[in-house]
């Protein structure tokens, strides 16, 4: 990957990304639990094949099933179906918390690594984004690799806070300097490593 790559990327797919943005938008905690349980999924699965299972048509079940149910539902779905269950669960526990997310973006995020087990920072982020938060970095192995073929970043997934953050700031300062925003400039590298425009 290089910057005329990616420049000509985002020529064709900045309509389709902008669209994709405008629609992750959840006000209501029960929206937003249930975007919460496919973010609580996907690390170290394919999104793709969480995205098939957990979202809006399994609503019911996943605001009501057992430990046991949901254990089995993502037997199929995703790695550590017992433990993601587990998370399921303990949020569901705390769904009123979502109605309480601050709204400045960062304090956001420390607020759900905080509140919510099996969080950390990439995941809160993706969480976040989803149901309309901006301007902050889904930090995950794709958009690190990208960013390393970019010359941005040679690091490695960042594993703290202070790493996190670093990381995310020379995502914003290069996302600045070619004019596409940071939350466009990570589904496009995402799309791009991917084929696919997800969320």
């Amino acid at each position: 990957m290089n910057f005329p790559t990616l420049i000509d990327e985002y020529k064709k797919k900045k309509k389709e990304i902008k669209k994709r943005l405008k629609e992750l938008k959840k006000d209501s905690a029960e929206d937003r639990f249930i975007e919460l349980c496919f973010c609580l999924c996907t690390p170290m699965s394919k999104a793709e094949k969480v995205y098939e299972k957990v979202n809006e048509k399994n609503r019911s079940f996943l605001l009501n099933a057992s430990y046991k149910e949901l254990s089995s539902f993502l037997r199929k779905v995703c790695r550590f179906h017992k433990k993601k269950a587990k998370y399921i669960v303990e949020a569901r526990e705390k769904i009123d918390l979502l109605d309480k997310i601050p709204k400045d973006a960062y304090e956001a995020r420390d607020f759900l690594v905080k509140n919510i087990k099996g969080l950390g920072y990439k995941e809160a982020s993706h969480f976040l984004r989803n149901i309309g938060y901006r301007n902050i970095a889904i930090l995950d192995r794709h958009i690190i690799n990208s960013l390393r073929e970019l010359g941005i970043n040679s690091k490695e997934p960042p594993k703290t806070r202070k790493k996190y953050l670093e990381i995310e700031k020379e995502m914003k300062k290069f996302s600045k300097k070619i004019g596409i925003s940071i939350d466009e400039l990570d589904l496009l590298l995402w799309s791009m490593k991917t084929g696919k425009i997800l969320k």
